[in-house]
This record gives structure tokens, sequence and C-alpha cells, in this order.
């Protein structure tokens, strides 16, 4: 099913799994940051209310 790459199959296939690999860091990073900017939220608006 994958096309013949010829000479370039290595920097193709190495080039997507860089692409993937930062993809999937960016998501976990931001599923962090918002986990923590929720975190903080929470802890002003506890005060806040009392």
């Amino acid at each position: 099913m994958m096309p013949d790459l010829g000479k370039y199959t290595d920097t193709v296939l190495s080039s997507y799994a860089v692409s993937i690999l930062l993809l999937v860091l960016m998501v976990v990073l931001s599923l962090r940051a918002a986990r923590k900017a929720r975190a903080e939220l929470e802890k002003v608006e506890g005060r806040r209310h009392g």
C-alpha cells in the first residue's frame, strides 16, 4: 500500500516519524498546561468563594 519512494524512503519515513512525535508531544504538553491552568483557576475561585 505504501508507494515506492526509492532512495528517499528513509528520509520520508523519518520525517513522518518526527512529525508524528512532535504532534503527540504538543498534545501532551497542551493537556498538561490545561490541567495546570484549571487547577490554578479552581484554587483562585475557591479563595474567592470562601
